[in-house]
This record gives structure tokens, sequence and C-alpha cells, in this order.
């Protein structure tokens, strides 16, 4: 994939802000993306740059897809998800994302058999072993969440867990999901146990110092994988150049 030269955007729905693009910022940027980071529940979500720029990335959050009584913006990332998939724009989900996703599609979203946080490999489908995704078979990927989806349908199942059997997802070239999180990095990784000490702590068993060890451990080696899958995506998107 050469350097773009034409002006693109790709808008960012971030609801905590420590969980960024990560890995993935520095691949849009070489690819000619300007990258703009709108904030939940405190930017305007009718924005109509949101419906509009060439790529929307909606990232995670501690929160469920179901609770839009408690936080009334999740309504506004329903109505551009909605747009967009409509006009056969291009969407990439991580963790909340994906499960928005799945629900605009008409999926239910609820919670897991079990929290799964931390660091261990997928089991990819033959999709996925055909796919961008291939890039990430064998390698430990972060996991942090507690609910999941159905699949949603005519969407592609791409990789699953034992405790999470919708770990990805595509419908068509344009977009793509993620339940876990390829776009972790050790650099900031610290910021994510103090934001989310609570829900460690009340997962019994689950160390801070066992999960900052492992991504002390795995995230190199993710990274350039992370990033590979990312630019292969883009590429069989129709923002392809």
């Amino acid at each position: 994939m050469s350097r773009s030269t034409s002006a693109k955007t790709v808008a960012v729905i971030r609801h905590v802000h420590f969980e960024d693009l990560g890995s993935f910022e520095p691949v849009f940027r070489e690819a000619g993306f300007t990258v703009r980071y709108f904030d939940a529940g405190v930017d305007d979500f009718s924005d109509s740059h949101l419906s509009a720029c060439e790529l929307l990335a909606v990232l995670g959050a501690p929160i469920g897809a179901y609770e839009e009584d408690k936080y009334p913006f999740l309504l506004d990332e329903f109505k551009v998800l909605e747009s967009r998939l409509a006009a056969g724009k291009t969407i990439l989900g991580i963790c909340l994302g994906a499960q928005l996703l799945a629900r605009v599609l008409g999926s239910k979203v609820y919670p897991g058999p079990a929290k799964e946080i931390g660091w261990s490999p997928l089991t990819l489908t033959e999709a996925g072993l055909r796919g961008p995704i291939r890039h990430l078979e064998s390698l430990p990927v972060l996991h942090w969440h507690g609910d999941t989806f159905d699949l949603p349908q005519r969407a592609e199942r791409l990789a699953s867990t034992p405790i999470c059997q919708n770990q990805a997802f595509a419908m068509g070239p344009n977009v793509l999901a993620f339940q876990f999180h390829p776009e972790a990095v050790a650099a900031g990784f610290e910021r994510w146990l103090i934001g989310h000490a609570a829900e460690v702590s009340g997962v019994h068993g689950l160390s801070v110092n066992a999960l900052r060890a492992d991504t002390q451990r795995y995230a190199s080696a993710l990274q350039p994988a992370a990033q590979s899958c990312l630019k292969d995506w883009l590429s069989q998107t129709d923002l392809a150049f």
C-alpha cells in the first residue's frame, strides 16, 4: 500500500480517553488519513462529518451496547452507524464498537458466560485465514470484555475463543469488527490498569501485575501483525488506492 496524497479522514468515536487507536493510528496516518477523535458524552455526534467521512472507527468502553437508557449518546451512535451501513460506507468497530455494529445489524448483545480479560490467542475460521486477520493467527491478543453478541445475518465469523464465539466478523469489504483489542500497545497500558481498576479487582484470579507482565511479553509481537492486518483490510475496501 503506497502513501496517498488525497485528503481522507478517519473519524474516531472514543468513549474513554486511554482507549484510542493505539498501533492503528500510525497506519492511518501513513495511508494519508487525517485522524479526528469525537469523544462520547462531550462532542456532537450529530456532526455530519461522522456520516460523511471516508472511514469511521468506533472504539471500546466499559459499558453495554444495550445501555442507552443510562448513556443516551449511544442513540446517536446507532444513527451514525445505521446511516453509514445504509450507504455502504467503511466502518471499523473495536470492542464496544463491534457490539454496537452487531446490534445495529439486528443481533442481540448480552453478558457473556464470563469476563474475558487478558492475553490469549484466537482460533481463526476459514474465512479468517483467507483474510486480513490471518496475520493474527497463533498470536496472543488482548481481550477485555464481559459482553458478547450473536453473529449478524450475512456476516462472516472470522475468529473465536473458548469463551466468546464471535471475536471478529466482516460484512463485505467495508465493515470489519473486532471484539478483542488488536490495537493494544504496551506504551500507555498502565492507563488501562488504572482506568479499569474496579473491574480488574472484581474478577476472581485476575491480577494487575500479571496483566502488566503479559502486556510487556506479548504486545511487541502483536503490534506489527495488527498493523499488517489493518493495511490489508484497507487495501480491500472501497478506499483502496
